[in-house]
């Protein structure tokens, strides 16, 4: 949450919250403090999203979920973090959703592109940002490391493993984190 600068008390919105990223992303937030708004797209993925401590969860592929997302914000004013696991779906969605002047998304998720309209950031006066983990500082991974190890040792962040694969699966694997659709948890490869 550092590059989004999540506060307590604040909204979050976790796009995808039912894979392994979106779980742990709900798990610091609810350690953190803030808000949760979880997005799946079957039920067994809603069921984990709020069983991970989410406040509200909708399916993104139901009809009008993001009215009802707004409408569950403080006022109808929108969210003021929106952790994004697929950009190239949902980030023109995402701006519409923005609280004004203190709104931002992180993109943390992306496969392929999207048109936006930059009148949604200027209006709300909003932002958007990226975050990789391939070229983190030495004391972004530190901290981030940290806060993990920590977290685990706590018990405010737990891991929750989905489809399991053999080494020799690991092709199959691959494919199936591509074409996810709907996955829960952590995909394993298993080295035994």
């Amino acid at each position: 949450m550092n590059i989004g600068n999540g506060k307590p008390n604040e909204t979050v919105l976790i796009h995808g919250a039912s894979g392994g990223v979106g779980i742990a992303a709900i798990q610091l937030a609810k350690s953190m403090g803030l808000k949760v708004i979880g997005t799946a797209s079957t039920e067994q993925g809603m069921k984990i999203v709020k069983e991970q401590g989410a406040d509200y969860v909708f399916n993104h592929k139901q009809e009008g979920y993001l009215k009802d997302i707004a409408a569950s914000t403080p006022n109808g004013d929108g969210v003021e973090l929106i952790l994004e696991m697929l950009a190239n779906v949902n980030l023109n969605n995402d701006l519409q959703l923005l609280k004004s002047k203190i709104g931002r998304v992180v993109v943390i998720g992306n496969r392929g592109t999207i048109d936006i309209n930059p009148r949604l950031l200027m209006a709300k006066e909003t932002s958007i940002c990226g975050v990789t983990l391939f070229y983190p500082l030495k004391d972004e991974y530190q901290v981030t490391n940290a806060y993990l190890q920590h977290g685990l040792q706590h018990g405010y962040l737990k891991p929750v493993l989905g489809k399991s694969y053999s080494l020799e699966e690991a092709a199959q694997a691959q494919e199936d984190v591509i074409n996810n659709q709907g996955s829960i948890g952590r995909l394993t490869l298993k080295i035994v």
